[in-house]
């Protein structure tokens, strides 16, 4: 999370992948959570697989404490078909000793399903297959300038691909040379430690997805969490985001803009904000693809809702007519009343995908404070870089 204006960089996900909430960070010291919950949130017919994640970490031999905004890092393996589809395409001995930076010397086999990225497409892994095979496409692509390109080409696979496509053969030590170490994946903690300390809930969109060949590919976390068995020990560790907190003032309204898995953190503020009695307003904005299959935690919205947690919740599912509508749109639509909440003194928090959401939203913001507030655009800038100043208007985004 960070009030400042800029987004963060985008993280590097496996090269193919769909975006999605899940960032990289180095290594923790890692406590242990037991699955204990796997619920699919999207329903038959949805075109993503959403779920929620639950962790019981009570036994965990290291502790495990949280606050609702932090992240949960989840330290996961690679799939064992992947692995068995490498030593296949390389032809190599799953015994041979390899070594990694920070292991030391292990069987191949053991270094591609725990310790190196086996998913993502590198520049070395390029260089090392272009080298051995002279192939003067792979070459271009690893100009400078050809980052569109090879973004573009990468789109759909995965590092094996690359190697089964040309055919390349090295050596264990340098196809693990050119690999890079599996890092651990960051998701926004959908939970409060308030209604259950030793219980931490993630919101994930599982990431599996067909090849140009028909061949299916995996998200490494996402299915790792998804396929695994119930009561399943996964290593997990709290990457802590001291900005990103609900209001501590009771009195403070809160405005969550918050689509797709962006929605995460939000079921948490409003939990917390339920838990200790505050009675601020409290505004959702959430969207995705369709209304019949894609409103997650509807329920959970609804009873927050009824019970007064949640003010007001604005929806926009921009497949379910001919013109898309997205949050930034429904923010305009209530641009008034938005306004009118800032004026109040009223938090703003975004959480979602850096690339194009969050920028829409931060627009629409600049957009309403010329509309409603009568600034000029020099000036509506100037006010929401105050905001984030001020740490009013934080995002979390990805």
């Amino acid at each position: 999370p960070d009030p400042a204006a800029p987004d963060p960089a985008a993280p590097e996900p496996a090269a193919g992948f769909p975006a999605s909430p899940a960032r990289s960070a180095r290594t923790a010291k890692a406590a242990t959570g037991r699955l204990v919950g796997n619920e699919l949130l999207s329903l038959p017919g949805a075109t993503k697989e959403v779920r929620r994640f639950t962790f019981d970490t009570q036994d965990s031999p290291v502790p495990l404490t949280y606050e609702t905004g932090d992240a949960l890092g989840v330290e996961a393996l690679n799939c064992p078909g992947l692995v068995a589809e490498w030593l296949a395409v390389t032809g190599l001995d799953p015994e041979a000793p390899v070594d990694v930076p920070g292991v030391g010397s292990v069987p191949l086999g053991e270094a591609l399903h725990r310790h190196l990225d086996i998913a993502r497409i590198t520049p070395g892994l390029l260089r090392l297959v272009a080298e051995r095979t002279h192939d003067r496409t792979l070459k271009k692509l690893l100009r400078p300038d050809n980052k569109g390109e090879l973004a573009q080409w990468a789109w759909g696979r995965q590092a094996v691909d690359v190697i089964a496509e040309h055919s390349a053969r090295a050596t264990a030590a340098e196809w693990t040379g050119a690999l890079t170490r599996l890092r651990p994946r960051l998701y926004s903690i959908s939970s409060s430690p308030l209604t259950d300390p030793a219980r931490v809930s993630l919101t994930v969109s599982v990431v599996r997805y067909e090849n140009r060949h028909g061949v299916v590919r995996k998200g490494v976390a996402s299915t790792f969490l998804a396929d695994a068995e119930e009561g399943s020990s996964v290593p997990v560790f709290v990457q802590r985001a001291p900005h990103f907190r609900p209001p501590a003032d009771p009195a403070t309204p809160m405005v969550m803009v918050g689509p797709g898995t962006g929605v995460a953190p939000f079921v948490g503020f409003l939990d917390e904000r339920r838990a200790l009695g505050h009675r601020a307003a409290n505004w959702l904005f959430f969207g995705e693809q369709r209304r019949a299959t894609d409103f997650y935690y509807r329920d959970e919205l609804d009873t927050l809702r009824r019970d007064g947690t949640l003010t007001r919740l604005d929806t926009a599912f921009s497949r379910d007519q001919r013109a898309k509508i997205y949050v930034q749109d429904r923010m305009r639509e209530h641009g008034a009343q938005l306004w009118s909440w800032l004026q109040e003194g009223a938090h703003f928090y975004v959480c979602g995908d850096a690339s194009r959401m969050a920028k829409d939203v931060d627009r629409a913001l600049r957009d309403i404070a010329v509309a409603h507030g009568g600034l000029q655009e020099d000036a509506a800038g100037a006010y929401v870089k105050q905001l984030a100043a001020d740490k009013r208007y934080v995002r979390d985004v990805y």
